[in-house]
């Protein structure tokens, strides 16, 4: 089975802040699955290292107040592309995040706290048929 994932939860270092999140969980997945490796934000244009970027009022906005909406809705359309290109009925995306957070997102406020919500390629991809999980229950994929 082909399914999308995070970049960074692998360990390629193309989060935010330059580095990765490498996840045990989801590295045992690919010994029994297809990986498609993707990180919204970079297809979408943005460098990495980059400011943060949260989620204001639909927007995608970064700590220095610049809009990145465009980069974001643009990543998230090749995700779909590759998602369609590749039948990929699952993706686990990394939590919490602007892009891949899906449930639960952080508020907009640069604080750290949480809201209920998702990143623009988990929402994307959710309206569009695919069933998103996180590092924190890809456990729950079906085989």
């Amino acid at each position: 089975m082909n399914i999308l994932v995070s970049s960074c939860l692998l360990g390629l270092n193309c989060r935010y802040c330059g580095n990765g999140c490498l996840s045990q969980a989801v590295q045992k997945l690919s010994s029994r699955h297809t990986i498609i490796l993707v990180c919204p934000e970079q297809m979408g244009g943005l460098p990495t290292p980059r400011p943060p970027v949260e989620l204001v009022n639909g927007r995608a906005v970064n700590k220095d107040g610049a809009d990145c909406t465009g980069q974001f809705q643009k990543g998230a359309e090749e995700v779909l592309k590759l998602a369609k290109m590749f039948h990929c009925q699952y993706a686990i995306l990394k939590c919490k995040s602007p892009s891949c957070g899906f449930g639960q997102i952080y508020d907009g406020t640069f604080s750290g706290k949480l809201t209920e919500g998702s990143g623009i390629t988990a929402g994307l991809l959710h309206k569009n048929g695919i069933t998103v999980f996180n590092e924190n229950n890809a456990d729950r994929l079906p085989e």
